[in-house]
């Protein structure tokens, strides 16, 4: 049975409409489709359209499965409607939209054309940065949820994993033990991004150096994966033998809600000195970003403070495999997609609010060795962050 409640729901939608009408004053209309946000303003997914007018009212028209829908929602009845095609929408609605709002990031252009046929839209615009922030400041309820997740995500990587690693087995076969651990432990089962086609199954693992092959993937870590065709998804040749380093960054999910960690091992003796020197730095650069977590801090000066004192023999090898492949943030909001706002990054000059919560993931590729570094989700609170995974943790020592 869904927790989420008509008011939740409720509270949402105005935030959402005062954000809009504060951003853009001649909206009239905002036209939703990717299946996260459908879920955040009605507390279902299914395949449909919403619709949210600036008056406030709403519309869910559903194609499949409106019995679901109306099972799993509590939205009132009238704002739930079965439609075969958009057509039927624009019977419900009227032809004429007005000012129009659309998913930009993930709106495909034939869907909108689509939407064309039916629906006269005198201007279109994009919504995508609206609902992110709005979706940033969690409620007491997305907060629990996430503090769910973050508990088990602790307990996997600190007490669990280390019993799955034995010699000789492939980053293959350890990330099908790891993910049966996951649905153990009451994973959800995937791992939700807003950003354009990610297709990683459960996240990034790399013994040795293969944590330091770069990828595409805007994350400092790197893996080789089994192939090109599924760059994420584990080697299946290299094995596990004694003096690797294990990589593991991965989120956990529990009722929509993720939680990001990254916990570092080493298997079989005692990690080199520039290993665990490397490691150390990471650990005391997550607390000096936790410390400015705070109510009212600019991610963007968070970002440059940080960055402006990292020691110069760090930088080429500070959050990325290499000088060429390094990403420029240090952390990244975390709530129904793993990567949500706000960003501590350049660029994302709004004040941090309570509530939020963000995953601080400084890392430092150590070449020859493989990827040290943490990873872990704080809330933001007025007196810094609150670590809500148990905190950036030593290597650990798997004999």
């Amino acid at each position: 049975m869904n927790e989420l409640t008509l008011q939740e729901l409720l509270q949402r939608r105005e935030k959402f409409i005062a954000l809009m009408t504060s951003r853009f004053p001649r909206w009239n209309c905002a036209v939703i489709m990717e299946s996260v946000n459908k879920y955040y303003f009605t507390a279902t997914i299914q395949d449909g359209v919403l619709v949210i007018r600036r008056d406030g009212s709403l519309i869910y028209g559903v194609r499949r499965s409106l019995e679901r829908a109306l099972e799993e929602s509590p939205l009132p009845r009238q704002e739930i409607a079965g439609i075969s095609t958009y057509r039927d929408l624009a019977q419900t609605l009227g032809g004429n939209l007005g000012e129009v709002y659309v998913e930009g990031d993930t709106m495909p252009i034939v869907t909108r054309d689509r939407l064309a046929k039916y629906f006269t839209m005198d201007n279109i615009g994009f919504l995508d940065s609206v609902v992110r922030t709005v979706r940033s400041v969690k409620s007491p309820y997305e907060i629990e949820a996430i503090r769910q997740s973050a508990q088990a995500h602790r307990k996997l990587l600190e007490e669990n994993v280390p019993a799955l690693l034995r010699e000789g087995m492939t980053e293959h076969e350890f990330l099908g033990e790891l993910s049966r651990e996951m649905f153990r432990m009451g994973y959800q089962g995937m791992a939700r991004f807003h950003q354009f086609q990610i297709d990683i199954n459960i996240g990034q693992v790399g013994f040795g150096t293969n944590s330091l092959i770069p990828t595409w993937f805007d994350g400092p870590g790197g893996c080789r994966g089994n192939g090109p065709w599924a760059p994420y998804s584990g080697d299946s040749q290299r094995k596990l033998k004694k003096g690797d380093s294990v990589f593991v960054d991965i989120a956990f999910g529990m009722k929509g809600y993720h939680s990001d960690k990254t916990q570092v091992y080493f298997f079989g003796g005692e990690p080199p000195q520039e290993f665990l020197s490397a490691h150390k730095f990471c650990i005391d650069v997550q607390k000096q970003i936790a410390s400015m977590l705070k109510t009212g801090e600019i991610p963007s000066k968070v970002y440059e403070t940080v960055m402006a004192s990292i020691p110069r023999e760090r930088q080429d090898c500070f959050m990325g495999v290499s000088p060429n492949h390094r990403v420029k943030f240090l952390g990244h909001g975390v709530g129904l997609n793993i990567d949500e706002f706000p960003v501590i990054a350049k660029g994302f000059d709004e004040p941090l609010e309570e509530n939020m919560v963000l995953a601080l993931e400084p890392k430092c590729a150590v070449s020859g060795i493989g990827m040290a570094g943490v990873e872990d989700t704080y809330l933001v609170t007025p007196h810094g962050g609150e670590c809500l995974t148990g905190g950036g943790r030593d290597i650990i020592i798997v004999t």
